[in-house]
């Protein structure tokens, strides 16, 4: 993030316009909307800007920019258009430690202007940093169709109760809880239908009951984050990271996905991973609970989906057994996930008939699996943490009747901008993964469901190198 984004309160302070056609006249309408004291230097007006100039909060100096205008302002805006001038400005500004900006120039600019959503007095700014204002202008017009018209009369309305709420309700959760039932409650639709008068009495009988004072139970979502891509993430589970006090979360989770967390919420890394964790589930369980049973909304959040290899299971039933409310939010799960973004069809009429999730792992390493049943039929097998047991797996395959020479894709990041498929044949997996240096989060999928993967990862001469690797003899003929 290049700019940093903020409100000014302009009211009452002197800001400096230089410019007086039509870039200036869009710069001044929004001062005055702002309540800030204009000087405008321009040496004409053009069109509407001297109409709008003839306000009292207005004083225009008919005259060209000197560099002493710039002092004492609490920011600049030059809006001439002209390059000798702006910069002139910009100059001047810079030199005075004055906010600038000018109009078209980001180069010479200490801050921005934004696509305005106005809605007073909430306010939207959107930028794109200056790289793309076509585009920030297309999202304002998005998010205009979005918000309903009396938003600001909403906003307004929760301001003259404001302090009722907070001599009522308890501070902390409690409050913040109240206000958001109250923004997706009756009231607000009361409000944004123009019924205030209806809306206040129910207001008050919101403010003065039982319900409001007394405190909240606290809870605990479960919820998947999916396999990395943020895009991936439910509604719900979107909301529940907005709504949460306190966020465990995993290695898998990226840093992207935790930021979309309300900004005052605790989060805690738990870095539960391999044979490396920070902290053990015994912990993470107490943890959960602690802090649900101090009133507080806490999100367990798991990379892929918790309830498939996840654990969700046994923190559910942990939680449970203490009385604390539990919800479960599904993710997508890395199956689904790295499979569709490796093009890779988890099933497929006439080749794969089933899909069976496995887990490579377990307590004592070599999970204990039915592999006659998994080495059989027209299925595709979807192996979660099996990097460190791959040898092991492919040889239990290829031993109870699985063909060597089964198609095998391992995705590594997957969904991810630094996602990698590695492929190869199931007798070759274990050589694959230790030439090719992955260590995880990776999933490997095995069935002719893969051979597409393989096809389009090597490449026919890589497919023909391959070939030839495997037999020494032409390999010297060539």
């Amino acid at each position: 993030m290049r700019y940093f984004p903020a409100f000014l309160d302009l009211a009452s302070r002197s800001s400096l316009l230089v410019g007086g056609g039509e870039l200036a006249l869009r710069k001044l309408r929004l001062l005055l909307k702002s309540g800030a004291q204009v000087t405008l230097v321009a040496p004409r007006l053009d069109g509407d800007m001297a109409e709008l100039a003839a306000d009292k909060r207005v004083q225009w100096m008919c005259r060209p920019f000197m560099a002493q205008d710039v002092l004492g302002r609490a920011l600049v805006i030059s809006a001439t258009g002209k390059p000798a001038v702006d910069e002139a400005v910009a100059g001047a500004a810079e030199a005075a430690g004055v906010a600038i900006n000018v109009v078209d120039r980001p180069d010479l600019s200490s801050f921005i202007m934004p696509a305005i959503v106005d809605r007073d007095p909430v306010v939207i700014g959107i930028s794109s940093g200056g790289d793309a204002p076509i585009l920030a202008r297309q999202l304002r017009a998005r998010i205009e169709a979005m918000l309903p018209a009396r938003l600001g009369a909403l906003a307004r309305f929760a301001g003259a109760f404001r302090s009722a709420v907070g001599a009522t309700v308890p501070a902390g959760g409690a409050r913040r809880r109240f206000w958001e039932r109250f923004f997706t409650g009756p009231v607000a639709r009361q409000v944004l239908a123009g019924e205030e008068v209806a809306a206040r009495e129910t207001m008050l009988s919101l403010i003065n009951s039982r319900a409001a004072q007394d405190r909240e139970a606290g809870s605990v979502a479960i919820v998947g984050a999916g396999p990395g891509d943020p895009d991936l993430l439910t509604f719900k589970a979107m909301r529940r990271l907005q709504e949460a006090d306190v966020i465990l979360y995993d290695k898998l989770v990226g840093p992207e996905i935790v930021d979309y967390a309300r900004r005052d919420a605790e989060r805690i890394y738990v870095g539960k991973a391999k044979a490396n964790h920070s902290k053990s589930q015994d912990e993470i369980n107490a943890l959960m609970a602690e802090h649900a049973l101090a009133g507080k909304r806490v999100v367990r959040l798991k990379g892929g989906d918790p309830f498939i290899f996840g654990r969700g299971g046994e923190e559910m039933d942990y939680l449970e057994e203490r009385g604390i409310a539990v919800e479960v939010v599904p993710g997508v799960t890395a199956a689904a996930g790295c499979a569709a973004a490796a093009g890779i069809p988890l099933t497929l009429r006439g080749t794969a008939l089933a899909v069976t999730f496995l887990t490579g792992h377990a307590r004592d390493g070599e999970p204990d699996l039915d592999w006659a049943s998994l080495a059989g039929g027209k299925q595709t097998l979807a192996i979660y943490m099996g990097v460190s047991t791959a040898e092991t797996v492919s040889q239990r395959l290829i031993a109870h009747g699985l063909s060597a020479a089964t198609p095998v894709a391992v995705i590594e990041n997957g969904t991810r901008p630094d996602q990698r498929i590695v492929t190869a044949r199931l007798d070759e997996l274990g050589t694959r993964l230790q030439d090719s240096g992955i260590e995880g989060p990776a999933l490997i999928i095995v069935g002719e469901v893969a051979r597409k993967a393989m096809t389009d990862a090597e490449g026919p001469l890589a497919a023909e190198l391959a070939a030839l690797a495997r037999e020494p003899a032409r390999a010297l003929a060539v």
